[in-house]
């Protein structure tokens, strides 16, 4: 017997899957996170997985892992003392940035840029400089980066990010730098921008370069830790690290290219859920991945996550490509607070996992959205299948102090901490709709997720949309989607050129040395050529824009139908297009090579009819803040494949709850998933 093991380290539980190779047999679980030290909730969840399926490390095949250690750090500002090496002329780059304001300048009259990632103190010129095609102009003045490098090691800097101008078009002076660097200070932790993101725009590829030099030492001591606690398991046991792109890469590669681990869990969520709705037969969803702190949405169409190169991570950008996820803090954790007018607020801050909501009885005095929903009865007074043992009765009592500030029932304080989280969760699903021409009511919405399911109810009257589907194993589908993906790397290279002039056979040329580096990554990761699958795109713009469109390449370039794919993305992404305009030119600005090593991954399974569903037992539950309802509790794990729920009830598994509102019924699918209609 052989499983894989896929674990997603969350704010407040650490989730498990395993999936047998052989039969496809699934079995789930969850550890409490250990903010502290990912590693020990990592390794907890791996040795609690093993004894509860009887087996022994030499039976996991490999584990998949989604990370949230980058992505903290920069939240956080737990960033190192970082340098940064630009070309001479440029040491103001970062100061200077993008005009572009938040929220349009907000509710405040003026706007701040906040603090640079580095201080203008810590940056270092060297002369030197190369054109846009990386003609060299005049050479590297190479005593100008020893004196940088010298400065650093006297500083005590020991993280650097190295972005030269135009380093796009020729990686060679960014390389000697970085030997230079090495040379002088030893001890140093280098970044380059032609190994990071060899994409043109100055001032984005040099933060996004600075944020992986950031990260990479906290990455790499916790890979290193991770590693070293695998192989007490066993010695070589193949761990692999889910990427923001939808891919995975081996932990021991990862540490190379750190960034791309930015929303490694958000990203296994929306693949995950991606696959178990098409499979389903939906393929336009809407996927909301409600944890203990945030809730993560994203847009599937036809069975894929959208896509995006302009994400950022808190402040700062990170022009990778990732998959197109919003976040918002409202989360299981969320905490309610009344604001500056005395209104009532929930999120951002979370309770986390440490000390977590009222209820878990761990020392935390903040009222949370947990806390409403067991005051309301939504939620059991044990978790976890009897885990975690709920205090509901410190829960009423905080709701209670926060009732009485507001002059309310405890009741109907509770259900407002409840509405309001519903709409900041609707709010993000129409970030990534409405906001972007799309109609929400055309999607089908997939929650999942430890608190993902507990508002669908409310999610569909307020946004009118027409069905959920609740997956099986509902807070454990990030780590089930870790399962589902293929090992996959990017490549990218500027390469401008106005349609008429392009020449097809220097686009081949760069696209064979693009596909040549993805091979040799796919090589390393022990993938034979016959195996291996290679993806080719183009960003391409009208000339004169600000920003592209990504268009897929054939294996043979045909350029007339590529501009004729891209005047239809254009006209369904903005409502118009140029291409009877033969004035307007269009323009190719970045060549791209994806390598994909596949990866097995789980086989369907569906579940059986059986009788009709019984009752486990029946409480008092409030759906809407004033009255309680007699309420039957189900057992989800009992349910068969046809059965049908009308509500008011109360669906209850292993890390999740879906309470049926009046008005709406569940179905389960013949794979096991609860499909929710409007009565």
């Amino acid at each position: 017997m052989g499983i894989r093991i896929g674990i997603d380290t969350g704010g407040t539980f650490t989730d498990v899957v395993a999936v047998d190779d052989l039969t496809g047999a699934i079995v789930t679980t969850k550890t409490p996170s250990t903010p502290s030290d990912p590693a020990d909730g990592f390794l907890a969840a791996v040795e609690k997985v093993l004894a509860q399926l009887e087996l022994t490390p030499k039976d996991v095949t490999a584990i998949s892992h989604g990370t949230t250690v980058a992505t903290n750090r920069l939240l956080e500002g737990r960033i190192p003392r970082l340098g940064f090496i630009t070309t001479e002329g440029y040491e103001f780059l970062l100061e200077i940035a993008r005009q572009s304001v938040p929220d349009g300048y907000g509710n405040s009259y003026f706007w701040v840029k906040p603090d640079r990632i580095v201080p203008a103190d810590l940056v270092r010129t060297v002369g030197g400089r190369l054109d846009h095609l990386g003609t060299e102009v005049r050479p590297l003045a190479e005593d100008d980066v020893v004196d940088a490098a010298r400065f650093y090691r006297a500083k005590g800097v020991d993280t650097i990010g190295i972005c030269l101008l135009h380093s796009y078009s020729d990686p060679t002076h960014e390389q000697r730098v970085r030997e230079i660097v090495l040379r002088e200070h030893p001890k140093a932790t280098i970044s380059i921008s032609a190994d990071v993101l060899r994409e043109y725009r100055e001032y984005e590829r040099a933060v996004t370069t600075l944020v992986d030099a950031a990260v990479k030492p906290a990455v790499s001591r916790y890979i290193a830790s991770l590693r070293r606690r695998l192989d007490r398991l066993r010695r070589g046991l193949p761990c692999y690290v889910m990427k923001s792109n939808g891919g995975v890469l081996s932990a021991d590669e990862v540490v190379n290219n750190p960034i791309t681990t930015m929303l490694s869990g958000p990203a296994a969520g929306a693949l995950g859920a991606a696959l178990i709705a098409q499979r389903a037969g939906y393929d336009r969803v809407l996927t909301l991945d409600g944890g203990g702190t945030s809730t993560d949405v994203c847009v599937v169409v036809d069975g894929e996550p959208t896509l995006t190169t302009e994400g950022s991570v808190g402040r700062y950008p990170a022009k990778i490509p990732m998959i197109d996820i919003v976040t918002v803090g409202a989360g299981g954790g969320s905490i309610a607070t009344l604001g500056p007018d005395g209104s009532l607020r929930v999120g951002p801050q979370s309770a986390g996992a440490d000390p977590g909501p009222i209820c878990y009885g761990r020392g935390g005095s903040e009222v949370t959205v947990t806390d409403a929903h067991v005051v309301l009865g939504r939620v059991p007074p044990r978790l976890l299948g009897g885990e975690i043992s709920l205090d509901v009765d410190a829960a009423r009592t905080g709701i209670q102090q926060l009732a009485t500030e507001l002059d309310l029932e405890v009741e109907a304080c509770a259900n407002g901490i409840l509405e309001i989280s519903a709409w900041n969760q609707a709010n993000a699903l129409r970030q990534i709709t409405v906001k972007r021409g799309l109609d929400v009511r055309d999607f089908a919405l997939t929650t999942f997720g430890g608190s993902g399911s507990l508002l669908l109810c409310r999610l569909m009257d307020v946004l009118g949309l027409s069905t959920v589907l609740v997956p099986v194993h509902p807070g454990n589908v990030s780590a089930y989607g870790l399962l589902t993906v293929d090992v996959k790397n990017d490549y990218v290279r500027t390469a401008t050129s106005r349609h008429d002039d392009l020449d097809p056979a220097t686009v081949e040329k760069i696209l064979h040395e693009l596909r040549a580096e993805a091979a040799h990554a796919l090589d390393v990761e022990g993938f034979a050529p016959a195996e291996q699958r290679f993806l080719r795109s183009a960003d391409l713009r009208y000339f004169g824009q600000a920003y592209e469109i990504r268009v897929s390449l054939a294996d043979e370039l045909d350029p007339a139908a590529v501009a004729r794919d891209f005047h239809a993305a254009h006209r369904a992404l903005y409502g118009y297009d140029f291409a009877a305009d033969q004035r307007q030119q269009v323009e190719w600005v970045n060549l791209r090579v994806t390598g994909v090593g596949p990866i097995a991954k789980p086989a369907e399974r569906r579940v059986s009819a059986g009788a009709t569903p019984q009752a486990r037992g029946r409480r008092a539950v409030s759906f809407d803040g004033a009255t309680r309802v007699d309420t039957a509790i189900y057992d989800r794990a009992t349910l068969p494949a046809g059965a049908q729920l009308v509500g008011p009830a109360i669906i209850e598994e292993y890390g999740s709850t879906i309470p049926l509102h009046p008005g709406f019924a569940a179905r389960v699918d013949d794979f096991g998933n609860l499909v929710v209609t409007r009565c």
